[in-house]
């Protein structure tokens, strides 16, 4: 059987399987903010700089949920938009595709983009150790415009709808901005967040642009968003926000946030 091999263990996160569980225990100890997020934004960078604001990500996603994830995470390599329908290795054991809903989803599969990217990748491994019988179906995105988001968001509701199931949530996975001062980065990260309370999808933009918030997920965080305002959603909630500069010290840093759109 095909499956897509890790790419990033032992870079990003830890390779050896002990030491990975060890350290998501450690991540998600404590951390129960009493949600049912239909969908989040999780960071994507090594664990050691932001893997405490993505356990905060999937935290507002009860432990119990059985279902499908549907990842949308940026093409850090220019690839075209792509879905993933194999099983994806983790150093905790494989996560399976969810066949039903990739086979619904009007998005070609394309392997190869997939082999490389680590933005989808390192979600992966949060998933299967909170959930362990979740399904996933990767979504690497190309053009990140508002509207191929857009684009993207009917496309993935259509699937969700033309196989009748409830039983999935969504996660954007970007960081937000990239090597500037710490100031800098929370004062304009949190500005542009701040549009996603209401989920104003055009306002966000507006925000990213006036600010060149140098999020890599602006277009997977606006569709997740999209998605989850047509199924119900009424806000985006940011749970956490840190900068590598709270590991590192560096007064140049990488912004990361945890948002459940609930």
């Amino acid at each position: 059987m095909k499956i897509r091999a890790c790419a990033v263990a032992g870079m990003f996160y830890p390779r050896d399987p002990h030491h990975l569980e060890q350290l998501l225990e450690k991540f998600f100890r404590g951390k129960e903010p009493g949600l049912d997020a239909r969908g989040v934004v999780a960071p994507h960078a090594g664990y050691p700089y932001s893997g405490e604001v993505a356990a905060w990500a999937y935290s507002a996603i009860p432990a119990s949920f059985a279902g499908t994830f549907i990842l949308i995470g940026p093409s850090h390599r220019g690839f075209r938009t792509s879905i993933s329908r194999v099983p994806w290795e983790t150093p905790l054991g494989i996560v399976d595709n969810d066949p039903e809903i990739a086979s619904a989803l009007d998005i070609v599969a394309d392997e190869i983009s997939h082999q490389d990217e680590h933005s989808l990748e390192v979600q992966v491994p949060f998933i299967k150790y909170r959930f362990p019988r979740a399904r996933i179906v990767p979504i690497l995105m190309g053009d990140q415009d508002y509207g191929s988001a857009g684009l993207l968001a009917e496309r993935v509701l259509e699937s969700v709808r033309r196989t009748n199931r409830d039983d999935v949530r969504f996660v954007a996975s970007s960081d937000f901005s990239h090597y500037v001062p710490a100031a800098q980065a929370r004062e304009n990260d949190r500005y542009a967040i701040g549009a996603l309370e209401s989920l104003d999808v055009p306002e966000f933009y507006r925000r990213v642009a006036e600010k060149k918030v140098s999020a890599c997920g602006v277009g997977p965080i606006a569709a997740v968003c999209q998605i989850c305002r047509a199924l119900g959603a009424r806000s985006g909630k940011l749970i956490r926000y840190a900068t590598s500069g709270d590991v590192t010290g560096d007064p140049t840093v990488v912004g990361y946030g945890a948002i459940a759109v609930v």
